[in-house]
């Protein structure tokens, strides 16, 4: 399970404690992680990744060619995206607040 914790904040003890994230950063966080997962089949669709016929990685290529198609995708994600996450957002905030 992924933890969605924003960052430490100093108390007036000197501890640090993380603040808990509110209800609209979740819903961002899990409407990007979506984006991300589209985009990375989208890519895999369009053959990113897919070992090469002649001069490829070999085995190696092929296993690891998801890790690069789901950083690429989150890169997309944090450079805007496709608007896909917006929507979904919007959607998820308006049925959390029916």
């Amino acid at each position: 399970m992924v933890d969605f914790a924003i960052g430490p904040t100093q108390s007036l003890s000197g501890i640090t404690e993380q603040i808990p994230p509110s209800q609209d950063e979740k819903l961002r966080a899990a409407a990007d992680a979506l984006e991300a997962s589209f985009l990375s089949e989208m890519l895999k669709s369009a053959g990113l990744g897919a070992s090469r016929d002649a001069m490829g990685g070999g085995i190696g290529e092929d296993q690891f060619g998801s890790f690069l198609r789901e950083e690429q995708a989150r890169q997309m994600v944090e450079a805007g995206g496709i608007g896909l996450a917006e929507s979904l957002f919007e959607a998820m905030k308006g049925r959390i607040n029916e």
